[in-house]
């Protein structure tokens, strides 16, 4: 494989990624002008007429109206593809089970806790290796155009709540670990305290708030159907992961 650097908002650089090129998976950074650099990059695929399949990671709920910020964006980015004509299919999925490393380890190192305002809301929290393994199948073998105009929901193999997964990370992690519930202003505080944008902070409230209510807690067989092997479970991921939280 050759690594090639791009910038959205530099056409020949785009260009360049795309010689000899004939699918695409298309990961765009999540901040307010996504709809813009996918569009830069939609523009350069078309003008290279040589594209024939894209495969664009989306997120779950983004056909859900009126939808939040993120799930309308992630829409807007859906349709342009929709209207370039290329065979497209759509990965959507839930929560990545990441971004407990990601965001929550240190204060789980340090503190033995990690702390949202999610109350007792449920989620079917993805492992992205599945979401991969998903993406690899539907690049690899759709040469009947089987994964064509899809949109594929993928998520873990239940549904948990965040007092779960503290459950969950103490067994493996051999230590207690708790889920802290705190109000949306303590939440905000924090997030600005930590150099946390008012778009992107904006969005996560809007993203808690429907983990309140439930609508993250759906389950699908996508990752099973596609891949042919069951998904993998938050306690196998935080025994593959338990270095990071230690």
């Amino acid at each position: 494989m050759e690594p090639i650097q791009i910038d959205y908002n530099k056409p020949d650089t785009l260009k360049d990624a795309l010689k000899d090129i004939d699918r695409v998976f298309l990961l765009t950074p999540f901040q307010s002008d996504m709809e813009e650099l996918s569009s830069n990059f939609l523009k350069e695929i078309e003008n290279a007429g040589n594209i024939k399949q894209i495969v664009k990671l989306s997120v779950m709920g983004a056909d859900s109206e009126p939808g939040i910020i993120g799930s309308r964006l992630h829409r807007q980015v859906e349709k342009m593809i929709e209207n370039t004509g290329i065979p497209f299919t759509f990965l959507r999925p839930n929560f990545f089970m990441q971004n407990f490393v990601n965001f929550f380890s240190q204060s789980i190192k340090e503190q033995d806790a990690f702390y949202l305002p999610a109350e007792d809301g449920k989620v079917s929290f993805v492992d992205v290796r599945d979401i991969a393994s998903v993406a690899v199948q539907v690049l690899t073998k759709n040469n009947d155009g089987r994964h064509n105009g899809k949109a594929y929901v993928i998520t873990g193999p239940e549904a948990i709540s965040y007092g779960d997964v503290a459950r969950i990370l103490s067994e493996q992690l051999r230590k207690k670990i708790s889920y802290v519930n705190i109000s949306e202003d303590d939440a905000r505080k924090g997030m600005k305290g930590t150099g946390g944008d008012d778009w992107t902070i904006n969005y996560l409230m809007e993203l808690f708030n429907i983990i309140r209510m439930g609508y993250l807690s759906e389950v699908s067989s996508v990752t099973e159907e596609v891949t042919g092997r069951s998904a993998i479970s938050l306690s196998q991921f935080a025994k593959d992961y338990s270095g990071a939280f230690t």
